[in-house]
């Protein structure tokens, strides 16, 4: 039942913030039949322009234009790019991997460095590892990451000449996913640092150590599991800040993921394409709840 009420709350969710999106961009301060006649090179003419405008239901009151835009959205006619005249919906299916790709291995490199950075903080409190962590979340808030990444760019592919700038091999692909990972490490180890530290303060754990379990032990097996939890929650919040990461990066390194496309979209006010691009972030953080709510659920079937 509770799945049920998440899915309506979600889908509910969905269509308003699609509304407000819709109405949004609709109310921007541009033509897009005058942006289409302009990028195709077409004639100006009368007919042209109530064809464009009727094709694309501009005519129609905004309610109207919403709801023909949610049909033709769920069965899979996302629009036509005002700039390029190709399908949305074969313009993102060409460049999600890109993105997908940065996004989901800045992600899994974070957890995966988290867990081992934040268990020697906790082990050793004040120590090395404790230091360096805090440092690195305060130098990650403290700098912006398309500033490291153009310092980087000049270091490594200019001086050094270990990457090529601006291609899309392997090696220079490396690189911006290394500096998304970077964010969320930093705020994931000390998230996952806190509650180790937290179960120590316990009963528990205190026993566990009066057993005969050394530290190391004692902490795998009794304040493991609960900081785990802690730091899944937490990549919920940084599900979404890997968005910005991401698109900070494609257009840094020149990598034709989506948010380059949508940057380019926005300068000539491509409406279909900032739309499905509001959608396609909005599903992907409802995925990233269900996944991460699913494995809370593997790891505590008492969730409810």
């Amino acid at each position: 039942m509770r799945a049920i009420r998440v899915g309506v709350r979600s889908a509910a969710g969905l269509v308003v913030l699609s509304f407000a999106s819709f109405a949004l961009i609709a109310s921007m301060p541009a033509d897009p039949v005058d942006i289409a006649i302009r990028a195709w090179n077409l004639s100006a003419t009368e007919e042209t322009v109530a064809a464009l405008r009727a094709d694309w239901g501009l005519d129609r009151p905004l309610p109207f234009r919403y709801f023909g835009w949610l049909g033709d959205f769920v069965t899979g006619d996302w629009g036509r790019s005002f700039r390029t005249g190709e399908p949305v919906l074969e313009e993102f299916c060409a460049r999600l991997p890109v993105s997908l790709l940065l996004g989901l291995s800045g992600l899994l490199i974070a957890v995966a460095a988290a867990i081992p950075v934040g268990f020697s903080a906790a082990a050793r409190p004040g120590g090395l590892a404790d230091r360096g962590s805090r440092a690195l979340s305060v130098f990650v808030q403290a700098v912006p990451g398309f500033w490291l990444g153009l310092i980087l760019l000049w270091v490594l592919g200019v001086q050094l000449r270990w990457i090529r700038p601006f291609a899309t091999d392997a090696p220079s692909v490396v690189l911006p996913v290394l500096l998304i990972a970077l964010h969320s490490v930093a705020v994931l180890s000390r998230v996952y640092r806190r509650d180790m530290v937290e179960a120590m303060r316990q009963p528990y754990f205190r026993t566990a150590l009066a057993k005969g379990l050394s530290l190391h032990q004692a902490l795998w097996r009794h304040a493991h599991g609960s900081a785990f939890y802690a730091l899944l929650s937490a990549v919920r919040s940084e599900a979404g800040w890997m968005i910005g990461s991401t698109a900070t990066m494609e257009i840094l390194f020149n990598l034709p993921g989506l948010s380059q496309f949508l940057v380019q979209s926005i300068a000539v006010r491509d409406q279909m394409v900032l739309q499905a691009y509001v959608m396609v972030i909005a599903l992907w953080l409802l995925a990233m709840n269900a996944i991460v709510y699913g494995i809370q659920r593997l790891l505590d079937p008492r969730v409810p």
